[in-house]
């Protein structure tokens, strides 16, 4: 049931978070994760909240968490505390922003003529740096490194993690995504899938999700999920696609620690 998947794309959530994470603060109803060597990476250095909590007391539990942070991210895993706390927050400086667990329910798309390559950090590491680039014009060159290096803290997230990428004819790298699986739990994730703009619109982040989902369904895993914007286009690519949202998760984000 679309319940009983959403607990378990959760609990996975949390595990990898803390598998990933190079140190872990308990806290009152979720755990900090902290990583000094991407410390501008707000991924690894973030609250995770999965238990009950008054939303009012939220804004004041991030700050004694996360004091010695220039920023403030917090997770919440609970779709009903997450909204609640909304308001809250964003009176404290926040910006708020929904995230959509989405299971793969349609059916196994057909293996594509061409296949992704499992690819290690240094051949991703140029994509990556380009598309940070992109996003990111202002940023420094330290940022942009440590939002590319940060891939290596990932390898620890789950019982294996794969970088797979799909190449254009020319040889560039035009399309790439993670695939955290977990056979034991029967559970994966696919995550981060970026095509490059001059390589949009010719399917090959079609091939891409076609060989994350087949490679998933070979290692035994029956719940395949991953999270989208609930904002953005992508999740009705997904959707075409035979993902359905379970559920909702919340994420608010304070870029400075000062309260404004």
């Amino acid at each position: 049931m679309p319940s009983s998947d959403l607990h378990r794309a959760t609990a996975f959530r949390l595990a990898f978070a803390r598998r990933q994470a190079a140190e872990v603060r308990e806290v009152p109803r979720g755990f900090l994760v902290l990583d000094e060597r991407y410390a501008r990476s707000y991924e690894h250095n973030q609250l995770h909240l999965d238990g009950p909590v008054s939303p009012a007391e939220v804004s004041g539990l991030a700050e004694a968490a996360m004091a010695d942070l220039p920023h403030r991210l917090i997770t919440v895993h609970d779709d009903a505390l997450g909204t609640a706390c909304a308001a809250h927050l964003t009176r404290a400086g926040y910006e708020h922003a929904t995230e959509l667990v989405m299971t793969h329910t349609g059916p196994t798309p057909p293996p594509a003529p061409a296949r992704a390559e499992s690819l290690d950090l240094p051949a991703l590491a140029p994509a990556l740096a380009r598309q940070q680039r992109l996003w990111m014009p202002d940023a420094d060159d330290e940022t942009i490194r440590q939002l590319v290096e940060r891939r290596a803290a990932r390898l620890r997230g789950a019982e294996r993690v794969e970088f797979l990428g799909v190449y254009a004819t020319g040889g560039d790298l035009a399309s790439w995504a993670d695939l955290y699986l977990a056979p034991t739990d029967g559970v994966a994730q696919v995550e981060d899938l970026v095509t490059a703009a001059p390589h949009a619109r010719r399917g090959h982040a079609d091939t891409l999700l076609a060989d994350a989902l087949h490679r998933s369904a070979a290692a035994g895993c029956t719940l395949r999920f991953l999270i989208a914007d609930a904002d953005d286009w992508p999740r009705h690519w997904y959707a075409r696609r035979g993902f359905t949202v379970v559920g909702r998760a919340h994420v608010f984000t304070r870029h400075r620690a000062a309260t404004p």
